[in-house]
């Protein structure tokens, strides 16, 4: 309930269409179910890595894909050279603030982002946080109304309903009270999904009349993802419907910094996570190859760069997930979702 409107969203955060999301959400909760230490721990696309990914997918074409494609590869390769180097205890060296002052700005890079979104604004928004908040004040006066209505009132009801999970419920409260506070707790933590089946609907019965009143995801392609070796060479398009081939070498120039410091950060992430649920029994090395491989794998199946997820986890948490093997039913489900409701995914 949670991982599906995420993975659309991530994937669109990263300049994919949305189904590369749901590819991602799929491989690393099986490959960490068999690998990993800590029961909690989600695996899956991020908004953090979503957007680093995002710098290299704006070529058009299939060279987006490519791209994110071969650096989720090539991530699960430097983590695998983490984890048989041993260095999966390094991350313990970055301070506090450098992990406290990356995350704040790329809370308001991902902020920033989304604002053409939200306000139904068409277009591109810039690369970057000042260039796109140029973008949307030059361009608020083509922000649609029906757009900007729903996209504030969605966010309204999102925090309203995450204040529900909090209300506690007496330890000697009655049956039909402690069902209900449970009940509460249920409705609260699927709010992401129960707010894009609420949306999806309206946009459906618009949709159904002739009407397009919201600016929607558009046709989702469904079907499970075939088994590819990550590509290694790509075509960038040019002008006069040509395009230039770029082989490996272009490709990781490209890519370049990002080759070290997406696995650094996802890795960073994943042992924080493992260690807030797992406590000090966590092996970092262990995490490290669980990681990689869901990379490595997952880039076989069309993935982008994935590593743990705090929020997801701490539903997982929250439900009193008992072994790694959840990870096994989120992925079902995932599969599940992509061979029979991607469909319906085109209304949201």
């Amino acid at each position: 309930l949670t991982v599906l409107p995420q993975g659309l969203a991530y994937a669109t955060l990263a300049g994919l269409e949305p189904q590369y999301g749901l590819y991602s959400a799929f491989v690393g909760g099986l490959m960490y179910a068999l690998i990993g230490g800590c029961r909690e721990v989600t695996i899956g696309p991020t908004a953090l890595l979503a957007l680093m990914t995002s710098r290299h997918t704006g070529h058009g074409g299939e060279s987006g894909p490519h791209f994110a494609i071969l650096l989720c590869f090539l991530s699960g390769i430097v983590e695998l050279a983490m984890a048989v180097l041993r260095l999966g205890a390094l991350v313990d060296l970055i301070s506090l603030p450098v992990t406290v002052g990356f995350t704040s700005a790329t809370a308001l890079i991902i902020g920033a982002s989304q604002l053409k979104a939200l306000l139904g604004i068409r277009g591109g928004s810039g690369s970057g946080f000042a260039e796109t908040i140029k973008t949307v004040i030059e361009k608020f006066g083509e922000a649609r109304v029906s757009d900007s209505v729903l996209g504030f009132a969605s966010i309204a009801v999102l925090l309203a309903m995450r204040k529900l999970k909090d209300i506690k419920t007496p330890a000697d409260a009655s049956k039909g009270r402690k069902t209900f506070g449970v009940a509460l707790w249920l409705f609260a933590t699927a709010r992401n999904a129960l707010l894009v089946l609420v949306t999806s609907s309206i946009a459906f019965y618009y949709d159904s009349k002739g009407e397009r009143p919201f600016i929607l995801t558009g046709t989702v392609k469904s079907g499970i993802p075939g088994f590819h070796v990550p590509p290694f060479s790509t075509q960038l398009p040019g002008p006069n419907n040509t395009s230039t081939e770029v082989g490996f070498v272009g490709m990781v120039s490209e890519l370049g910094i990002n080759i070290a410091l997406v696995p650094v950060i996802a890795v960073l992430g994943n042992v924080a996570i493992s260690k807030a649920f797992g406590g000090s029994g966590i092996n970092p090395t262990k995490e490290l190859v669980a990681l990689s491989l869901s990379n490595i794998v997952g880039s076989f199946f069309s993935s982008i760069p994935v590593t743990g997820s705090f929020s997801r986890s701490a539903v997982n948490h929250a439900s009193g997930v008992k072994t790694p093997i959840g990870g096994i039913y989120t992925g079902a489900l995932v599969l599940l979702a992509l061979g029979l409701l991607t469909p319906y995914f085109q209304f949201i």
